[in-house]
């Protein structure tokens, strides 16, 4: 891939800004004002264009907690 359009910039520096702070998309998305589905959508195209994309932020779903009787 050669150099980055300045829209596919802006867009993985977002992605890049949500890794960083350990942010959900959706969190981060609403955080920015930015369209959710514009983010995912973008995220998948820089993939498509062999663009390299930091990991996302998974927050844990189930958390293990301790039953006292």
């Amino acid at each position: 891939m050669s150099e980055l359009t300045s829209t596919q910039a802006f867009w993985l520096g977002h992605l890049f800004h949500a890794s960083s702070r350990q942010l959900s998309l959706s969190e981060y998305a609403n955080e920015q004002g930015l369209d959710l589905a514009s983010l995912l959508a973008w995220e998948q195209r820089l993939v498509v264009q062999d663009v390299q994309v930091p990991p996302r932020h998974r927050p844990l779903r189930f958390v293990a907690v301790e039953v006292a009787r």
